[in-house]
């Protein structure tokens, strides 16, 4: 059992007063202590970070305001401001709050004198061992949130999940390979949300018909925000300096070229809405609308439907075809690792010969993809 004062260490000290607003807290909602739960619940809404406003040391409301949020799901940044004593700060940390920033005229030199070792806070990356106990909590709360979304919407159509997946706003992105199937979800997105994120792994590997039409289906779609994200120069350099990785290590080929890059362009993302579907075969024959993978939720709005119905939806929204389904690409991914195939395996063409069906990036966090340092 970790005592107060271990959990404590979690906490990030911050200087000056509560009053003085910092450069980055754009997206940061200040609530008193004594909101509410269900209010405050509602304004969190989209925040990326919550203040939580103590009015006097001895007001505990504050703290059981933060372990409700926790509860329910809210996974960014909560901060305690105002009149807050050194001694709550294994309270602060037990009920949620990641950082502290007592007011100017609070006793910040106690602060300092309690907590030394107070100047750091986990965060993702490699390194430590171990995450801060409020990320415990959060992948606690994300946990249940992610079995009762599962609960209420098993049977849901890909609207539907979508919808749902609206109290996620600010915090939610989309993941496209402008593959064989993709338009449905993107059409779908676009008419809903329009200004959600898309984000496009350019592994530099790529077909080219699937660079050509990313961008036709993106202008006809009206996506607001399309993002390319490509490998790390330097990575990609001193890795596969000679283009060849895919035919030495197709696993490093893909960790170099999608799965850290990925994990770089999800920094200040905490859901991720995928095109995956129970009919590819393999690891996503399970697959729930909502999952949670260790880091973050992914939303499979079309994990159920079958091939049939996909293309049924197709005609439906008179969407372009991926023009390498017609030359029999059932599945799409980069040139090197992608074949034609026939039958019922869609995904048969896919890193045929290997002994593999998935790139790595819906990986669950225990396999290795993500740790936790202290910075």
């Amino acid at each position: 059992m970790r005592s107060d004062t271990h959990i404590a260490a979690a906490l990030v000290i911050e200087r000056g007063g509560a009053d003085e607003a910092p450069a980055n807290d754009t997206g940061t909602l200040e609530i008193p202590g004594e909101t509410p739960a269900e209010e405050a619940l509602a304004l969190s809404r989209g925040a990326r970070a919550v203040d939580i406003r103590f009015a006097k040391f001895s007001d505990g409301r504050g703290f059981s305001l933060a372990a409700i949020l926790r509860e329910r799901g809210y996974t960014g940044s909560i901060r305690a401001v105002g009149q807050i004593i050194p001694d709550q700060a294994g309270l602060l940390a037990r009920a949620g709050f990641d950082s502290v920033k007592p007011d100017a005229e609070g006793p910040q030199g106690r602060w300092a004198l309690a907590h030394p070792g107070s100047e750091t806070a986990y965060q993702p990356g490699p390194g430590a061992s171990a995450p801060s106990a409020f990320l415990r909590r959060a992948a606690i709360a994300r946990k249940r949130q992610v079995e009762r979304l599962n609960a209420e919407f098993a049977d849901a159509s890909p609207d539907q999940i979508l919808a749902a997946a609206d109290l996620f706003e600010g915090r939610i992105a989309m993941l496209s390979s402008f593959g064989a199937e993709a338009a449905v979800g993107l059409a779908l997105l676009a008419r809903s949300a329009p200004d959600v994120p898309v984000l496009f792994l350019d592994t530099k590997r790529h077909f080219a018909q699937t660079l050509s039409y990313r961008d036709r289906l993106a202008a006809h779609l009206g996506l607001k925000d399309l993002r390319v994200i490509e490998p790390d120069p330097a990575e990609e350099a001193e890795q596969d300096g000679d283009e060849r990785l895919w035919r030495r290590d197709a696993n490093a080929c893909c960790d170099l070229r999608k799965v850290r890059p990925l994990a770089r362009a999800l920094n200040g993302f905490e859901v991720l809405i995928t095109g995956r579907k129970r009919y590819h075969g393999g690891e996503r024959e399970t697959l729930q609308p909502f999952e949670f993978d260790g880091e973050r939720i992914k939303v499979n709005p079309f994990a159920a439907m079958g091939a049939e119905e996909v293309a049924a939806l197709y005609r439906e929204l008179d969407l372009p075809p991926h023009p390498l389904v017609a030359e029999g690409y059932p599945s799409i991914g980069c040139w090197p690792c992608t074949a034609p195939a026939q039958g019922g395996d869609l995904r048969a063409g896919r890193w045929a010969g290997q002994d593999r069906d998935e790139c790595g990036i819906h990986r669950p966090l225990g396999e290795g993809r993500a740790r936790y340092r202290l910075i």
